[in-house]
């Protein structure tokens, strides 16, 4: 029984797995303990194992690529057609391994420890982040509930809790007041703990050549830098440019039926995270690059003349998303003068 494609189904107490010949016909059908994965291929002729871009795939599919195995991860959003009648573990193994074989599948990169490792610290500071913004809605909404009202900004909330807790008539004696000095402490010790993660990725940016490059780019700071290395390596998955973009969602959906092309708002697939940072990064430097007079900056201003200024910040993110593609791929740096050339 020769087996041409292996399609596993992971999870957390047992994996499918489904095997196909050269004809794509399905002669093996198996449940395992994932521990036992590595075991059974171990004893199979190398050949091509298919997995979900989930959670350990990229871990196990190292492992199997070091036994001579060919590795291919897809998104299961890819796969989910392919599963047949009821859905089970089976049925899932079938159409991963069924999936893999079509030559129009688009698949996932193999990441490195070394890019899961990073991917893990953006993780954990989105959630630090998130952490804080949800301290600080609580902390605006009890000091609304007692009459007390601060215009926006993070900062602005800071100086007005801090000054309220430095006068010793405010609630004084109240369990209010002890529950907004205990908040303003986790306020700190959480901005204390974003602080040390941003300059983890400072220095990560220096020591890496392809994140050092990439904060040569305006827009692209350390965060960015990182998380686009970690993500998409050196571009390689990407045939083109503008692939990088649609990726990332940056691109507008469409609708085109009757040969009438009709498009709508930006797709927002692929990654939120990285997508968030880019057009972060590409709203704080719009001002300073729409007033250069280099070919990005004409653009820009060709573009803030016609276009809602939202607009042109998600264009200019896509347009960053490109230019990142360009310096990831061919290992050269930013150079203004052709920006859009070289994204084009």
């Amino acid at each position: 029984m020769t087996i041409m494609m292996l399609g596993i189904d992971l999870g957390k107490n047992s994996c499918s797995v489904a095997g196909l010949d050269s004809d794509g016909n399905v002669v093996l059908r198996r449940r395992m303990q994932p521990k036992r994965v590595l075991n059974f291929a171990s004893k199979r002729a190398p050949c091509t194992v298919a997995m979900e871009a989930c959670c350990g795939a990229h871990y196990l599919g190292r492992l199997l690529a070091e036994q001579g195995h060919e590795v291919r991860l897809m998104s299961p959003e890819y796969v989910r057609p392919y599963v047949k009648a009821q859905k089970n573990d089976d049925r899932d193994a079938e159409a991963i391994a069924e999936a893999a074989t079509r030559p129009t599948m688009r698949f996932v990169e193999l990441k490195s420890q070394a890019q899961l490792d990073v991917q893990s610290l953006h993780r954990a500071r989105s959630r630090l982040v998130g952490a804080r913004t949800t301290l600080t809605n609580q902390l605006r909404a009890i000091l609304l509930e007692r009459g007390t009202v601060i215009v926006q900004r993070r900062h602005k909330l800071e100086q007005a809790v801090d000054a309220l807790l430095a006068d010793p008539d405010f609630m004084s004696g109240s369990r209010i007041r002890r529950l907004l000095a205990d908040m303003r402490q986790e306020w700190i010790d959480l901005d204390r703990r974003i602080g040390a993660l941003d300059r983890e990725f400072v220095e990560l940016a220096r020591d890496n050549v392809a994140a050092r490059r990439l904060t040569s780019i305006p827009g692209i700071g350390a965060l960015n830098a990182t998380a686009l290395v970690a993500a998409v390596g050196d571009g390689a998955t990407f045939a083109k440019a503008r692939d990088l973009g649609a990726w990332l969602g940056l691109v507008p959906r469409q609708h085109t039926t009757g040969g009438k092309p009709r498009l709508l708002g930006i797709s927002k697939r692929g990654n939120k995270y990285l997508r968030t940072l880019l057009i972060h990064g590409a709203r704080a430097a719009l001002p300073s690059l729409a007033r250069s007079q280099t070919t990005l900056g004409v653009w820009l201003r060709n573009l803030l003349a016609r276009r809602h200024r939202n607009t042109v910040v998600v264009a200019l993110a896509n347009k960053l998303a490109r230019i990142a593609w360009m310096i990831l791929r061919h290992e050269v740096t930013f150079q203004a003068n052709r920006a859009t050339a070289m994204a084009a």
